[in-house]
């Protein structure tokens, strides 16, 4: 569905100059006849922010590889090819909440393009990485998918505080807004 994934990019409004040349370059990769295919050396991957609006809290889960607190998500896998329905099943699989629904509406919330360090089983890459943001109503039914994916409920000042990566802080403000508008 490259369709669905062009619609929601051309409806996408960039923040910055960097974020423009992110959705630039993940546009250019929809000519490609499997963007999201783990072999390019730029590929699709789409993720999120899972939010429980009443208690204005989020969940990161620990990445044990890349040694940090991130959003839920990953890559599409084969034959995936809405980004929507990428998130919705990564996110479901590597928390255990099965209510998840885009909040307050299915936008993109923000696109990054990031660099992917090599690994003993794939190399250097990056990831053209389109972020949603997801709602719960059962926030104590979340469970690791594995040990080593601890998740957190944090209100945004301690997630702010654990977070390292510069896209993620920006990220994490843009959700803060979309708490604001929903007061």
């Amino acid at each position: 569905m490259q369709h669905e994934t062009v619609r929601l990019l051309t409806a996408y409004h960039p923040a910055t100059t960097a974020e423009t040349t992110d959705k630039e370059r993940t546009l250019a990769l929809l000519d490609q006849s499997d963007p999201w295919s783990r072999d390019l050396p730029v590929h699709l991957t789409a993720s999120a922010l899972i939010v429980h609006p009443p208690t204005r809290r989020v969940l990161l889960r620990w990445h044990a590889r890349m040694q940090a607190w991130l959003q839920v998500g990953g890559h599409g896998d084969p034959g995936e090819r809405d980004p929507l329905d990428v998130v919705l099943r990564e996110a479901r699989e590597e928390t255990g909440l099965d209510d998840v629904t885009p909040w307050p509406d299915s936008a993109v919330r923000q696109v990054a393009v990031l660099p992917v360090p090599a690994s003993a089983t794939e190399p250097a890459h990056e990831h053209a990485d389109l972020r949603f943001v997801l709602a719960t109503a059962t926030p104590e039914a979340a469970r690791p998918e594995k040990p080593t994916a601890e998740l957190r409920w944090l209100t945004l000042p301690e997630a702010f505080d654990l977070v390292t990566e510069p896209n993620l802080t920006e990220f994490l403000t843009r959700v803060g807004e979309l708490f604001d508008q929903e007061r």
